[in-house]
């Protein structure tokens, strides 16, 4: 079985992929780890389903599925997380997220908010930074794969 996108150390069978086919998430966690998942395999419309109502009418499909197709995500790093357990209404997830774009390196590090509304829990916003990544031949992939950058994502 192969390993889910979102680096949890589980197969996507028994991480993101019953949430992205529809199992709601059951943490704020679940649902942020989902989601990056969602952006690896071009699953524009979960993103948009897990979205807060009041962020819907500015999301802009035809945008986000250009950008994703554009867009080699690469890993991803829990940072912090607060509250958004099972029993909870409201969560931040704090992750650095690392990805390839026209060529170059990127990490977006982010602290989330979600809430849950009726048993499932959304995207509300978040606060983003963005930052390149240089990266040595030689210095470790920032995929997380343990193998020299040369020999793994920056091969040519």
């Amino acid at each position: 079985m192969p390993a889910c996108p979102c680096q949890s150390g589980l197969s996507f069978e028994d991480c993101c992929g019953p949430i992205l086919a529809g199992r709601p998430a059951p943490t704020a966690l679940a649902l942020m780890r989902s989601r990056y998942t969602a952006y690896t395999r071009g699953d524009v419309a979960y993103l948009a389903r897990t979205l807060a109502p009041e962020h819907r009418a500015g999301f802009d499909v035809a945008d986000v599925s250009a950008g994703m197709r554009e867009t080699q995500w690469l890993g991803l790093e829990i940072l912090d997380t607060v509250d958004g357990g099972a029993t909870d209404s409201t969560g931040i997830v704090e992750f650095a997220a690392r990805f390839s774009a026209q060529g170059k390196l990127h990490e977006l590090q982010e602290r989330s908010r979600f809430r849950r509304e009726a048993d499932q829990w959304l995207y509300v916003d978040g606060e983003t930074a963005l930052r390149p990544i240089k990266v040595g031949r030689n210095d470790p992939c920032p995929c997380g794969s343990s193998r020299k950058f040369k020999q793994c994502c920056g091969r040519v």
